[in-house]
């Protein structure tokens, strides 16, 4: 249904005002002439309206909404009517305003896929694709549950990866302002101390040189952050150079092993729900791995695909590409030859993602001793050179 504003008269010749739903323009004016009124204007108020909002399901909403949405369908609510109670409850304005495109689409006999489809960016791809899979299944609330699953899953796995980063980023702030504070407002303090010919320790002489630069050419540093910033946004969004840094990132020590136990579940458990779905497998590999963000793998795994496509087994061709462990590829191959490809990759997912928090969790434990002895090898660096000065001051005000 599609809401209409009109300006309309009645049998009076009085202009009245109003809003009224309706399929299109001709069912309006029908519906207005029952009433007794002559439209003379109409103005259809959804045109272009979901489609102008900018607007993306975060991971833990999109759970959500396939949670309550299989919990419906499989109630028995026809999806049309289950499509209009969650965008009728939804308080948030701009998933609202989506939600109920989507409704009207549906409602107008558009697939409930076709219909999300027509929504680029709000919805992620491997979603569109799990519901076009239900549909032509017939099995659309078991998807929609393990939908919700695995944004479940994947929304746990960020949080974890964030909660953990607080406290050391909490630590780097702190480094960063103490550092500030001490050069801009501390150092400046022990200058007046110093007699005129002392002789000035090279430490503290450095020091002095830091406190200048910062008080008197902040901006240098500031242009500096910028310029940083700009460049690693061109590097992040050239193919070639984010390639080289996926790459590099995958090589790191510590890190590297990290993301590439998290790249491993991610991709054990979409490729678990997609082929569980009933897709080809070659469209389960290439919407699993474009899950990943990781340009370097992706670039890879297009050899993966062209020798699945021409007969080759899933477990031989990411053996070759040396981008998952070897344990990985063994788990595959028994899903392979077990017929059980669905079962096997969800239980490893499940594996991985145990994996995967130790990791972080190991990292993190790591972290936090470096930032504190950065912090101390800070305070200790001001603390030698502005003892010479106190000393030296000391001494000047003895000899007075």
């Amino acid at each position: 249904m599609t809401t209409f504003s009109y300006v309309a008269t009645d049998v009076n010749g009085k202009k009245l005002k109003g809003k009224e739903m309706a399929e299109d323009a001709a069912e309006l004016i029908d519906k207005l002439r029952q009433k007794g009124l002559y439209c003379t204007s109409y103005k259809d108020l959804t045109a272009g309206k979901a489609n102008d909002v900018k607007f993306k399901f975060k991971t833990k909403d999109l759970s959500f909404f396939c949670r309550q949405l299989a919990a419906m369908l499989t109630s028995g609510v026809s999806l049309v009517k289950s499509l209009h109670i969650l965008q009728s409850q939804t308080e948030n304005k701009k998933m609202k305003a989506v939600l109920l495109d989507i409704y009207e689409e549906v409602q107008k006999g558009r697939s409930f896929s076709e219909a999300i489809a027509t929504k680029p960016g709000v919805f992620p791809g491997l979603f569109v694709s799990m519901v076009g899979a239900g549909e032509a299944s017939g099995n659309l609330d078991m998807i929609m549950n393990r939908v919700s699953e695995h944004y479940a899953k994947d929304s746990k796995t960020q949080n974890k990866i964030k909660g953990a980063m607080i406290y050391p980023i909490v630590l780097l702030v702190l480094l960063v302002v103490m550092m500030v504070a001490m050069f801009t407002f501390i150092m400046p303090m022990f200058r007046g101390l110093m007699m005129e010919g002392d002789e000035i320790p090279p430490l503290s002489a450095a020091m002095f040189a830091i406190s200048d630069f910062f008080i008197n050419q902040w901006y240098i540093l500031v242009i500096a952050l910028i310029a940083i910033v700009i460049a690693f946004r061109i590097i992040l969004t050239t193919p070639s150079t984010k390639l080289k840094w996926d790459e590099m990132l995958l090589r790191l020590p510590k890190v590297g092993g990290l993301l590439r136990t998290i790249y491993t579940a991610r991709f054990a458990r979409t490729m678990s729900n997609l082929f569980a779905s009933g897709l080809q497998m070659v469209d389960c590999i290439e919407k699993s791995v474009g899950t990943l963000g990781n340009t370097y793998i992706i670039k890879s795994f297009e050899d993966v695909v062209e020798n699945v496509k021409r007969g080759e087994a899933l477990s031989v061709a990411i053996g070759r590409i040396n981008v998952f462990e070897g344990m990985f590829v063994s788990i595959v191959y028994v899903g392979e030859e077990s017929g059980t490809l669905d079962q096997i990759l969800e239980k490893s997912s499940d594996y991985y993602d145990d994996e995967a928090d130790s990791a972080i969790s190991s990292m993190v434990s790591l972290l936090e001793p470096v930032m504190i002895i950065l912090m101390g090898l800070m305070v200790g660096c001001i603390l030698a050179g502005v003892f010479p000065i106190l000393y030296g001051g000391m001494e000047g005000m003895g000899a007075m």
